[in-house]
């Protein structure tokens, strides 16, 4: 089930949030660090595509079952993720930035089965709510607990027991725990400076059992920072209350040591082309018309990309690799392959296509959208470096029913998610190289337009213009 805006408001009303006037007309700031190397020898693709599996079996759980094709592999990559600062006193945790999942939730400390320590030598800093003066448990009896996920994950055996949910992915791996609400605290930035001054709270799981791939130490971090479109993520708890608008962007850098922005508020750059946002799907849907490569249209049935209750095209953060739909896959291999087979011989390394050739004698790839929006991939957007390093890869894997960008294509690009507009946009950008950010009053919600408008929850959307920037880390 959807949260309803009015029980929604309800809760957040009684939590407390705390603005300082020097907010005003201002930005707010997360300060990020970078975890390890992009292309460290220790993080296997193996290891992705697992965490890939598990990720894409709960995006689509109860809408669509597919498989998942491939084998043991050996490339490396990474994953991005963020300090955000919870509690009373504040503690920061490392959580990976998701736009696949609406939940924010972080490991409990009495979890017997979470992480304790990661394979990188991150500090990983468990939850625990009793260490937190403006922790509030969610019990059973409160109203929030039945509308705040759908009843598949929702456990409420007595009212007298906290508000709990459980999820269990294709791959057998399993994550459970209950819901908290506990303050969230940014930075506001003004005229260059920064102000520790602003925070709200905010409503995330808290996870007392973790198993399978969710277990391991390989890419552990605390928690997951959901920012998918659903009611429950943080942007729309933040821009229902008027905090912060309803639009979004991130830069995720892919050379050296990675890192990056993530901004609640918009990105602008020349050159931006936007996508439609395909209505009533889940996620950040967008309509992929075609594939060319080097200028060709690569041959395949544009029924394959057309979006359906069981066909998706979406962009994910939290997905490390990225993936085509099979009617689509072995075209676009073939395709490739015809552009740089005379360049040196194909070989087959772990299912996937690798050539003993630089990455400049490969094509450029365009991903079509509807609107006239194309998205420009180098060579290194879609290839991923063997290990010993001596041959490039054909990254793309195979996916029934779904196509999802993920961080191999989505890197150095600037994307803004405007749910105000419905509208995805992006553009290539360096981005270690320093923004313009903008918020437009439009972006927040109005609430002279909701019918369950109340006069203390009008209070909160008088808070002037606030958009959280956080610097990003990856590994």
């Amino acid at each position: 089930m959807r949260i309803s805006t009015s029980s929604w408001m309800a809760l957040l009303i009684t939590s407390a949030v705390i603005f300082s006037a020097a907010a005003a007309a201002a930005s707010a700031v997360l300060h990020l660090e970078r975890m390890i190397p992009l292309n460290s020898s220790v993080v296997a693709v193996e290891h992705h595509r697992a965490r890939d599996r598990a990720r894409h079996a709960r995006l689509f759980i109860g809408l669509v079952n597919f498989s998942v094709y491939g084998s043991a592999d050996s490339f490396y990559y990474g994953i991005y993720f963020t300090k955000v600062k919870l509690g009373t006193p504040a503690k920061y945790f490392n959580l990976q930035i998701d736009t696949g999942s609406d939940l924010t939730w972080l490991n409990s400390k009495f979890c017997p089965t979470c992480p304790r320590s990661s394979r990188f030598g991150i500090e990983l800093n468990p939850y625990e709510a009793a260490a937190s003066s403006t922790s509030k448990p969610i019990s059973c009896s409160d109203k929030i607990c039945a509308a705040v996920a759908p009843r598949n994950t929702t456990r409420c055996p007595r009212k007298d027991q906290l508000c709990s949910y459980a999820m269990e992915y294709m791959d057998r791996a399993t994550t459970s725990g209950n819901y908290v609400a506990d303050m969230f605290h940014f930075e506001s930035v003004r005229s260059g400076s920064e102000t520790p001054n602003a925070s709200a709270a905010i409503l995330f799981g808290v996870s007392t059992y973790r198993s399978g791939v969710l277990a391991e130490t390989i890419l552990a971090v605390d928690g997951i920072f959901g920012f998918g479109k659903g009611n429950l993520s943080v942007l729309s708890q933040l821009y229902y209350r008027g905090i912060t608008p309803r639009v979004f962007s991130h830069c995720l850098k892919g050379e050296g040591t990675g890192g990056g922005v993530f901004v609640l508020g918009e990105i602008t750059a020349p050159g931006m082309v936007y996508t439609p946002l395909v209505p009533s799907q889940p996620h950040y849907s967008l309509h992929l018309e075609s594939i060319a490569v080097d200028g060709q249209t690569v041959p395949v049935d544009p029924l394959a990309f057309t979006p359906s209750a069981d066909r998706a095209t979406f962009i994910d953060t939290g997905t490390t690799l990225s993936y085509l739909v099979e009617e689509a896959y072995d075209p676009f291999v073939h395709s490739v392959n015809a552009a740089v087979s005379k360049f040196g011989t194909p070989r087959m390394k772990n299912g996937y296509l690798c050539y003993p050739i630089s990455s400049r004698l490969f094509p450029p790839v365009s991903l079509n959208f509807a609107g006239g929006a194309s998205m420009l991939l180098k060579p290194e957007q879609y290839l991923v470096l063997y290990d010993d390093g001596s041959m490039w890869c054909i990254g793309f894997r195979k996916l029934q029913g779904l196509t999802i960008l993920g961080d191999l294509v989505i890197k150095d690009k600037i994307f803004v998610y405007d749910l105000v507009r419905q509208r995805v946009g992006w553009v290539d950008y360096d981005c270690s190289s320093s923004m313009n950010i903008s918020v437009s009053s439009e972006d927040f919600f109005n609430p002279k337009q909701s019918s369950s408008s109340s006069s203390s929850r009008d209070l909160l959307f008088q808070l002037l213009t606030i958009a959280i920037v956080t610097v990003i880390l990856s590994i």
